[in-house]
């Protein structure tokens, strides 16, 4: 898939003031500090579209960009930053359930990984949530390009392995380097490939 043009659209606080469209939408969540604004800006070829901050955690909106005029690739807050307050923590939880449970519009979701950690207690258990609930994702282990070829391959090994502890059939996973571009064509084809098939059930009905 080539990116033709990729433009903001809305911030929005909660998941029933979202845009209204019928287009599918391509979400992007994870612990803060994971790199997701920049594997964002990486996969769309904008540097700045989505803003990195000094203070992860920090933003707690739904932030929707429209891609090529036909899919929206939607940023969603980062999970897990330790300064943040019961108050917002339970704000943050509602808000993410509301969009991933409740948006018709949600197509996939991509959970973003720390290739450099062994496997997080708070990443599994959100892993879980959206298998228990039915809902589509995949995941995208991020800042590749700090790991060697092999010792990334025992760390993605070591992720997969332990979710066969739970899981029968395992979700598509993608390695990525926002730095190197590693992942690029990978996750845009995959992308490419969901919209197809989604156009291809439309028509056959």
């Amino acid at each position: 898939m080539k990116i033709v043009s990729a433009d903001f659209v809305k911030s929005s606080p909660r998941a029933d003031m979202c845009p209204e469209s019928s287009e599918p939408e391509f979400a992007f969540i994870g612990r803060s500090n994971v790199g997701k604004s920049s594997l964002i800006n990486m996969l769309t070829e904008r540097k700045n579209l989505a803003m990195t901050s000094s203070k992860p955690g920090k933003t707690m909106l739904i932030n929707h960009f429209i891609i090529n005029g036909k899919w929206y690739l939607v940023d969603l807050p980062g999970y897990g930053f330790a300064s943040r307050g019961k108050r917002d923590r339970n704000k943050f939880i509602q808000l993410i359930n509301h969009y991933v449970l409740d948006r018709m519009q949600m197509t996939l979701l991509f959970v973003l990984l720390d290739i450099r950690l062994e496997p997080q207690p708070i990443d599994l258990d959100f892993i879980n949530m959206l298998g228990e609930n039915g809902v589509p994702f995949a995941l995208v282990f991020t800042k590749a390009d700090k790991l060697s070829k092999e010792k990334q391959g025992k760390m993605v090994k070591k992720y997969l392995d332990t979710l066969c502890a739970q899981w029968e059939e395992l979700p598509p996973h993608f390695v990525t380097s926002s730095t190197s571009k590693q992942g690029r064509d990978d996750i845009l084809n995959y992308i490419q490939d969901v919209i197809a098939s989604l156009q291809s059930d439309t028509t056959n009905q």
